[in-house]
């Protein structure tokens, strides 16, 4: 029998290029959008799994873990598809959290979406927009108070720099 979500992860899948260099923006939702993260311990773990030795030689640029889902802005690198990141990503935050929740287990959604940014989209507003999303879900009202997100151009004193993203 066939998984509920196939037909759906086929059509995000149709398309998809793993593009080198490329810079894209994905989201991907907890498996039947549970709040698996409202959990302070299974986020924290999470997080620190978004590590380079998870996404090889592409980069997590910016990053936001919700309750039910996640952003990620990444640049995929020269050895791995983007479908490969994305998997190990899922994969090693899922092992963390479950063993804080006490279960084993698919955590994530199959599916996920992603957008490979074009030339004319700036990099520093897509990055803002991934970044302000605990703001309008209503968690926080400063970002600087949502623990659960990073960007690798930001500053030890917390100020992001433009020019550093676009090294």
């Amino acid at each position: 029998m066939a998984r509920s979500d196939d037909k759906g992860h086929r059509a995000l899948r149709r398309g998809r290029a793993s593009l080198p260099g490329q810079i894209y923006n994905v989201t991907a939702t907890m498996l039947r959008r549970q709040r698996f993260f409202a959990d302070f311990r299974a986020a924290r773990a999470a997080s620190a799994s978004f590590a380079p030795c998870v996404t090889g030689d592409s980069r997590l640029l910016r990053w936001v873990l919700m309750p039910d889902h996640a952003h990620w802005l990444l640049q995929l690198g020269q050895n791995d598809s983007l479908d490969a990141v994305v998997a190990r990503i899922k994969a090693t935050s899922a092992r963390a959290a479950n063993a804080l929740l006490g279960r084993t287990g698919a955590l994530w959604s199959r599916a996920y979406h992603d957008h490979a940014l074009r030339k004319e989209e700036d990099v520093v507003t897509v990055a803002r927009y991934i970044i302000g999303n605990p703001v309008r879900a209503g968690l926080v009202d400063r970002i600087g108070d949502y623990p659960f997100w990073n960007a690798v151009w930001v500053a030890p004193e917390g100020a992001p720099t433009e020019a550093d993203l676009l090294m």
